[in-house]
């Protein structure tokens, strides 16, 4: 299928208030612009260095969300223009996204990554660490940085339940980290080309999808 008839596809499955994440990372800005021209707007990439030269590539009104494990020296690259940074992992992380935001006279949305798969190899906060960071006021002392929610990924298995169960912690964590957040605190975003019709049973509000649109990857 072409990747016009597949967004079209996902478009038609997704529940109203469900965004689709179009994962083009490791593949050309020529798929990206096939992907714009069906009329996807909302992209996500997991290297800095790439994001920037597509970014400057692509239309101007396309919304690019850094998707992958982010290296503090490497913020400085898409914060003149990221739309979102999923992958807000750590307290260290956050104070540099704070710099480079200031130093752009930009408030950069985030998603707090928070860690619930078995894999170890896998980013994202421990659920206890950032609690302790939030209640002692880490976020309310980086004014350029609006946390705008959660994101995480599931186990990488073929066992549904435990698919299920990472699903079903993400959006308990959501839930209670809400309290310390205003409205704006309203994206779960979990789900990808194997799983995320189960993410969907547990009210993720944005999948991520990359394979499934754009085919094997071209590493």
């Amino acid at each position: 299928m072409s990747i016009k008839s597949q967004i079209d596809r996902l478009q038609a499955e997704l529940p109203v208030g469900v965004k689709l994440l179009a994962v083009s990372k490791f593949h050309p800005a020529e798929a990206v612009a096939e992907a714009y021209e069906a009329g996807q707007r909302a992209f996500g990439e997991s290297r800095p260095q790439e994001l920037k030269q597509k970014y400057e590539l692509l239309p101007k009104d396309i919304e690019w969300h850094m998707i992958g494990h982010l290296q503090t020296n490497k913020v400085k690259y898409i914060a003149p223009f990221v739309t979102l940074i999923e992958s807000l992992d750590s307290e260290r992380l956050a104070e540099e996204i704070e710099r480079q935001a200031a130093k752009n006279n930009r408030v950069i949305d985030c998603l707090l990554e928070i860690h619930v798969a078995a894999e170890q190899t896998k980013s994202g906060w421990e659920y206890a660490e950032l609690v302790e960071f939030v209640e002692k006021g880490g976020f309310a002392a980086l004014p350029h940085i609006r946390v705008r929610g959660v994101m995480g990924m599931a186990t990488f298995t073929d066992d549904e339940a435990v698919v299920r169960a990472d699903f079903e912690r993400l959006a308990a964590c959501k839930t209670s980290l809400a309290k310390y957040f205003g409205e704006e605190f309203d994206i779960l975003s979990m789900g990808m080309s194997d799983d995320y019709r189960l993410a969907l049973e547990y009210g993720t509000t944005e999948v991520r999808i990359g394979s499934t649109i754009f085919g094997a990857r071209e590493y």
